[in-house]
């Protein structure tokens, strides 16, 4: 019988912290959206609501034009209860999921569903030590542009910690004045979830890496552990105009913040061409691809 999950579901908040983490500790997740600083960050662009069911943790979010009406399953069911028993289980309560992993397309195909690649929402994975080492002919560029930084620049990466994040916020500011974030939705929604991140930095056991040129913070890196092997990096920004400070930034975060794992998980790129260039300059070593699943 389907049950109505809504009687019970809630609007994600700081509270959740210690329940969502300990599911996420339980039952490790591999997609970059299932950190609670992921869902938490950004719940102001994309409101999440939770329930449990049958010690399953499962998260809603509401289409464009429902906004107060959570009905699309977002990610797969955290616990023990079969995915295809769970869909099953929502009924008419939802109308689709979103951020599924691809893995399971085949399963929901055969039990009727309808399914759709979601290539925009793909995660980058990549091998710390390529990023560290940026080793061979391919990383030539990389190199070269690394090199330029250095010889033009004085650099250093400093750990960032809570004693830098009123510096990190500042040099957003800058940032976004310089892009001109205000005139972007995807750009202010993006500084919102990096204000929130920053501000709960200790609390919610981040870590990361900045880099000082000429004494001022240009550049700073902020990620999480995903899993046993794997780290997620939620958001790296270096000031435009300082040639290579974005490579660099990216070597450094890989060689002094992500040493302890063996993947970064450096989330998706949202069908941005430029975006999508960049990340596939970095020769992920794998993707975790993801589906949308709809009802027949």
């Amino acid at each position: 019988m389907p049950v109505n999950l809504f009687k019970n579901r809630r609007l994600l908040s700081l509270a959740d912290r210690e329940l969502i983490t300990e599911y996420f500790r339980r039952y490790p997740p591999r997609i970059s959206e299932f950190t609670f600083t992921n869902l938490f960050a950004w719940r102001q662009s994309r409101p999440v609501w939770l329930t449990e069911l049958n010690a399953t943790l499962l998260f809603f979010i509401s289409g464009k034009h429902r906004i107060q009406s959570p009905d699309i399953v977002f990610g797969p069911p955290v616990g023990d209860c079969d995915l295809v028993e769970i869909l099953n289980t929502l009924g008419n309560s939802i109308c689709a999921g979103e951020r599924f992993p691809a893995e399971a397309a085949d399963r929901l195909s055969r039990h009727g569903f309808l399914i759709a690649p979601d290539r925009n929402n793909a995660d980058y994975l990549y091998r710390v030590s390529d990023l560290a080492q940026l080793p061979g002919r391919k990383y030539a560029g990389k190199r070269n542009h690394i090199k330029q930084c250095l010889e033009q620049n004085r650099c250093a990466y400093q750990e960032l910690t809570a004693n830098l994040v009123d510096e990190c916020l500042d040099m957003q500011n800058r940032w976004c004045a310089e892009r001109e974030c205000a005139k972007d939705p995807g750009l202010c929604g993006e500084f919102i979830a990096i204000k929130e991140a920053l501000s709960h930095f200790e609390e919610f056991q981040l870590f990361g890496g900045a880099i000082r040129v000429n004494d001022e913070l240009k550049a700073f890196s902020i990620g999480e552990r995903l899993n046993e092997t794997t780290a997620v990096c939620h958001f790296e920004k270096a000031m435009p105009r300082i040639h290579g400070l974005g490579q660099l930034m990216n070597k450094w975060f890989a060689i002094h913040a992500l040493k302890d794992f063996q993947f970064v998980n450096r989330e998706q790129d949202l069908g941005i061409p430029g975006l999508r260039l960049a990340k596939e300059s970095y020769y992920p070593h794998a993707m975790v691809g993801k589906i949308k699943i709809g009802k027949p």
